[in-house]
């Protein structure tokens, strides 16, 4: 860390010296425009971004499976690369379908280009088109949907429905790539925190609430999947597992109801009662847990399964209340 003094020149103006390292670093001399930006007691200084976007290479030459190369993609969409290079010696066809796919479950990202050796990519919307609190919004209401559909399927013995909870776990994972690419971009540009209108405290709230709510759609298609592996659950099993679904939810339900409240007494005594609730949900899951050995190994085995997994939901929601009474709390 280094200090500097503030100085008054011309009777009203304060200056202060930038650190010849830093300048040096980020190519600021003389004539140099840089960014200020506030945020309660702090400022920031950034040199201005002449270029207006990003560009990164990634040389996929070793990778030839599919998930490695969609992962790549991924991974620079994620890191907040406006424009995506990938390079190669000789781009194969199933490579080029490959990253077609990938782009295809990303928000915004569209190739632009492709010649015998790259591919490049874009992303083409602008962050201030983009509302991170929309998507974690749209998030909730996909997941738990999907929860409710899953938990359905399986008692009703619904297999369609089950493929189609397992479908839309890729609208789920396209936003959470979405809100990690936005949080990442705002820590690393204070511009973009501007443009989409939150704070950097905010983003990251928002998109830690949106990690464990992408956590809640794999359990769902994880639930949809097991009801494809037993014929029937028995009847006296089916509103015990309605009923613990109904209370698991309702613990992510509330404490998204206090992250996205903009009073924040409201938004803790929400968050409050999220978390009070899990005792009654832990006290429900054991009941069921008891209730389900009278099934055949099987079916027992993978209600079990099934139980863990709505448990967790509720775990789930308590993190998202965690993040509630983190944004409601008074700032130091």
């Amino acid at each position: 860390m280094e200090t500097r003094k503030v100085q008054v020149t011309g009777g009203s103006t304060y200056t202060v010296s930038l650190p010849k390292d830093w300048a040096t670093n980020n190519a600021v001399s003389s004539g140099s425009v840089v960014e200020f930006h506030s945020e309660d007691d702090l400022l920031l200084l950034t040199p201005r971004d002449e270029e207006g976007h990003t560009e990164g290479e990634l040389d996929i030459t070793g990778l030839t499976e599919e998930h490695e190369i969609t992962r790549a993609v991924m991974t620079m969409y994620v890191s907040g690369f406006d424009v995506i290079r990938l390079t190669t010696d000789r781009m194969t066809a199933e490579q080029r379908r490959t990253v077609r796919d990938a782009t295809q479950r990303l928000v915004g990202l569209e190739v632009i280009e492709e010649m015998p050796d790259e591919m490049v990519l874009q992303d083409l919307l602008d962050s201030s088109e983009l509302s991170i609190e929309n998507a974690v919004t749209r998030m909730r209401l996909v997941a738990l949907t999907m929860l409710e559909d899953a938990v359905e399927a399986l008692v009703t013995n619904d297999d369609a429905l089950a493929h189609d909870v397992m479908e839309r776990d890729d609208d789920v994972d396209r936003l959470w790539y979405m809100t990690s690419r936005v949080f990442r971009t705002v820590l690393r540009n204070p511009t973009a925190a501007d443009d989409i209108g939150f704070s950097r405290e905010t983003c990251f709230d928002l998109q830690s609430s949106a990690r464990q709510l992408e956590r809640i759609a794999d359990h769902a298609t994880k639930i949809a999947t097991l009801s494809l592996e037993i014929s029937a659950v028995p009847d006296s099993m089916a509103e015990p597992l309605r009923d613990l679904h109904r209370e698991a939810s309702t613990i992510p339900e509330t404490a998204m109801d206090a992250l996205l409240a903009d009073d924040s007494d409201e938004a803790t005594a929400l968050a409050s009662q999220a978390r009070a609730d899990v005792e009654t949900v832990d006290e429900r899951t054991r009941a069921v847990d008891t209730e389900i050995h009278e099934a055949d190994p099987q079916t027992a085995q993978v209600l079990g399964l099934v139980i863990d997994s709505l448990s967790r939901t509720a775990d789930y929601g308590t993190n998202i209340a965690e993040n509630a009474l983190q944004k409601a709390a008074p700032r130091p």
